[in-house]
């Protein structure tokens, strides 16, 4: 009997960290992800280091910005990519469904 409710302590110990930390992970990862592939030209971006600019070319792995200040233009990772502050028309359609 002692040990069934050892077994069973740490199911649930498991289950709660699970549904408290690993699946709300999971689901800003995927989002995230979708959010870098779907960046198109033209976007207002920021990227993981604070840098504000407008994407003026997409790669398979990179994209090229325009800062903002002084029109230089950065070659950086899609990993780098922060948040799009573009809103799309497609995307504001799926969120009214």
């Amino acid at each position: 009997m002692n040990g069934i409710v050892f077994i069973l302590f740490y199911v649930l110990i498991f289950g709660a960290m699970y549904f408290l930390m690993i699946r709300p992970q999971r689901k800003k990862a995927k989002e995230e992800k979708k959010m870098r592939e779907n960046l198109q030209v033209g976007d207002e971006i920021v990227t993981i280091g604070g840098i504000h600019g407008r994407v003026i070319s997409l790669k398979e792995d990179t994209f090229v910005i325009e800062s903002k200040s002084d029109h230089s233009k950065l070659t950086l990772e899609r990993w780098a990519l922060q948040s799009n502050l573009t809103v799309h028309d497609d995307v504001e359609e799926k969120s009214k469904k």
